[in-house]
């Protein structure tokens, strides 16, 4: 039985599309896709991301716990520290990407995506005997709301006494907000700017209410335009772009990898650092018409097979199709020449930098 956040009467009232996703019903769209996109680009949107996965690790190894099974930094994490990272399995294949909270010296919340849940939970226990940590899911007891767009800092200050300007990027606080506790991090999946706020869902109805109903009339915004917002950016979506046979190096997420630090895939990743990749995630724009889809193939210019799609779609900001996707790493090369197989037709793309859309 699919599952229901705190928001879901809520969503219902504004016309919400709802659609399975990752276990639960979820809005994909309100108003239309490309209304939503551009007003969290340009004005400010608000999303319900309370399927996201909450996990608390506590304990006095809790900080040993989360670097084994992460392949970024924590020991460099203060308190109030936020950090992107992923978690890999014995082959260095990714098991989820996912942010890291840091609440104290001995306490972490881990986000992770909804989809992954029981997989990254059980991974995280079978790697916790040693280190004998409380590992607890909260995500049924949580709300999650992100309000993104570049106007979401001022109309977010009209609900607590707290200066959000204090809140650098990558950082979070526990502040009173409509006298509610609520954990306020300057983060988000849209690269358009703004807040995630976590509190309990027993305040959700009351919480997202108040937003709405404020004079500036925020609007809800749903998973497509997330997803073309997080694509615009480069951004990887699991289960598109990274999976369990795709390594952070791969996925040009190198950058997210501290081989100072011994984390579980850190040999087999340190061995294809030595030997070379084989393949590359790339971003891309076509040239031609024709909108790239997940799982369409790529040649090169001789109609030889050269990898495959995994997220594309027709970036809303630019007005060009857009993509991504694993090419041999010979033909991974910016402004090298691409065809995306369309409709058993041959449309010609660029390998781009990413991000595709900057301000």
């Amino acid at each position: 039985m699919l599952k229901r956040t705190p928001f879901f009467d809520i969503h219902i009232e504004n016309n919400a599309k709802i659609v399975p996703f990752a276990g639960y019903e979820m809005p994909i769209q309100y108003k239309g896709v490309i209304s939503e996109h551009n007003t969290v680009r340009n004005q400010l949107g608000i999303f319900d991301v309370s399927h996201m996965t909450q996990i608390i690790i506590k304990g006095e190894n809790a900080k040993k716990l989360v670097q084994k099974i992460t392949t970024n930094n924590v020991l460099k994490l203060l308190k109030f520290d936020v950090q992107y990272s992923c978690m890999l399995n014995k082959d260095a294949c990714i098991i989820d990407d996912l942010l890291v909270y840091k609440v104290d010296e001995d306490e972490f919340m881990l986000v992770t995506n909804a989809s992954n849940s029981e997989k990254d939970l059980k991974w995280i226990n079978e790697n916790n005997h040693e280190f004998k940590c409380s590992v607890e899911d909260i995500t049924s007891h949580s709300a999650l709301l992100a309000i993104q767009g570049p106007k979401s800092l001022v109309f977010l200050q009209n609900f607590t006494d707290f200066d959000l300007k204090k809140i650098q990027y990558y950082k979070f606080k526990r502040v009173k907000f409509m006298n509610f506790d609520v954990i306020i991090s300057n983060t988000g999946y849209t690269g358009a700017g703004g807040f995630e706020l976590y509190f309990d869902k027993e305040a959700a109805i009351e919480i997202l209410n108040n937003l709405l109903n404020h004079k500036t009339k925020p609007e809800l915004a749903g998973l497509a335009a997330r997803d073309t917002l997080r694509l615009e950016m480069g951004y990887c979506l699991y289960g598109n772009d990274i999976d369990e046979t795709t390594t952070p190096l791969e996925a040009s997420l190198s950058w997210i990898v501290k081989f100072e630090n011994d984390f579980i895939g850190r040999d087999k990743l340190e061995s294809q650092k030595i030997v070379g990749l084989k393949r590359k995630l790339v971003g891309f724009i076509l040239i031609d018409k024709g909108i790239p889809r997940k799982d369409y193939e790529i040649f090169d210019s001789n109609n030889q097979k050269i990898g495959i799609v995994t997220s594309g779609t027709m970036s809303p900001s630019l007005n060009k199709s857009i993509g991504m996707g694993y090419v041999n790493i010979k033909e991974s090369n910016v402004d090298n020449y691409i065809f995306i197989k369309i409709r058993n037709k041959l449309v010609k793309g660029m390998i781009v930098k990413r991000p595709f859309y900057v301000k």
